[in-house]
């Protein structure tokens, strides 16, 4: 990419947290309450333009004679890394809605639509739109239907949303690193490791951008994602679950992501068995309870130091131990 394909990615980048940011000056709501609306809203975008390059696709390959003309199933848009959309939850069908058509009920019901058609994302996404009003729904969905984005490569709206999740990072939705990681060290974590076969581990998965970069190195290699690894996430806020379970589907992704402390519990029981782990942990944590973990497998060389009110006085030595186990 040149520097002015970086710089005019920027640009927009910038324009379009400007423009969304309408939503919370104009609705009193807190960067907390509008984070996962917005993200939604991309969501359905970055899906729908997905899911319409993989239609391309699929018409090329029946047209070259590669691929039998019978009904579609989510396996063929998987197979294409998208997923298969049913017609309400399309954003170019939520436009098209006559004029004074209820949008947050249209865009509740595009959610639970994408959920009964798509399990592992069963209770995920937002549906907190009937909070807003309508004309200002409208303009958030114009926003993010121009022309650019409509066509919009996989990249350019992997850019965009990882933008998102950091400067909702940045706003106070979630602490600073523990849902978005910066991409330059999320690919170079990555590139170093290159985890390309068997169950790749992440402790501290947050938006799962890890898997994502991984999908991406192994597919640049000639390789299937799903077919090469199995990803095991684990997360303690369930929020940031949510957010990435919806960064693994609208990739076309699939994962096992469980809720709980890695610092106390290893859910997917990965000690020994992860061909890869990578992690950004929590870096800094200085009340991880001692006691607790004091017979944990996963430290073998014991305890690092602990301070006069039983707690250990670093965490980073304990995650340093379990990303190397």
């Amino acid at each position: 990419m040149t520097g002015n394909h970086f710089q005019n990615i920027e640009q927009l980048e910038a324009s379009l947290w400007e423009a969304a940011d309408q939503l919370r000056a104009n609705s009193k709501l807190t960067s907390s309450e509008y984070c996962m609306p917005v993200l939604g809203i991309i969501f359905l975008r970055h899906a729908t333009n997905r899911y319409n390059a993989a239609v391309a696709q699929i018409e090329a390959d029946r047209a070259a004679g590669k691929m039998a003309k019978r009904p579609l199933i989510q396996a063929d848009f998987l197979k294409r890394r998208a997923l298969m959309l049913p017609r309400e939850a399309r954003y170019d069908e939520i436009l098209k809605l006559p004029k004074g058509s209820n949008l947050g009920s249209a865009l509740v019901e595009a959610m639970h639509a994408i959920e009964r058609s798509f399990v592992p994302l069963l209770n995920q996404l937002p549906k907190d739109y009937d909070k807003f009003e309508n004309d200002l729904l409208e303009t958030v969905l114009r926003i993010f239907d121009s022309e650019t984005l409509r066509t919009a490569t996989g990249d350019v709206f992997g850019r965009i949303y990882e933008y998102f999740l950091m400067k909702f990072a940045m706003e106070g939705a979630q602490d600073k690193g523990e849902v978005f990681t910066p991409p330059s060290l999320v690919q170079t974590i990555v590139n170093v490791i290159e985890p390309d076969h068997g169950k790749v581990c992440d402790p501290a998965c947050g938006s799962a951008e890890m898997f994502v970069q991984t999908s991406h190195f192994i597919e640049q290699h000639g390789h299937d994602t799903m077919r090469a690894v199995t990803f095991y996430g684990q997360e303690k806020t369930a929020t940031t679950i949510r957010l990435a379970k919806m960064n693994l589907a609208v990739h076309g992704l699939s994962g096992e992501i469980a809720e709980g402390n890695s610092f106390y519990e290893d859910l997917h029981e990965m000690l020994g068995k992860a061909d890869f782990v990578m992690a950004n942990p929590p870096f800094n944590v200085d009340a991880v309870d001692a006691e607790k973990i004091k017979n944990d497998p996963r430290l073998p060389f014991g305890l690092p130091g602990v301070n006069s009110k039983g707690a250990v006085s670093n965490g980073n030595e304990i995650m340093s131990f379990y990303t190397n186990s």
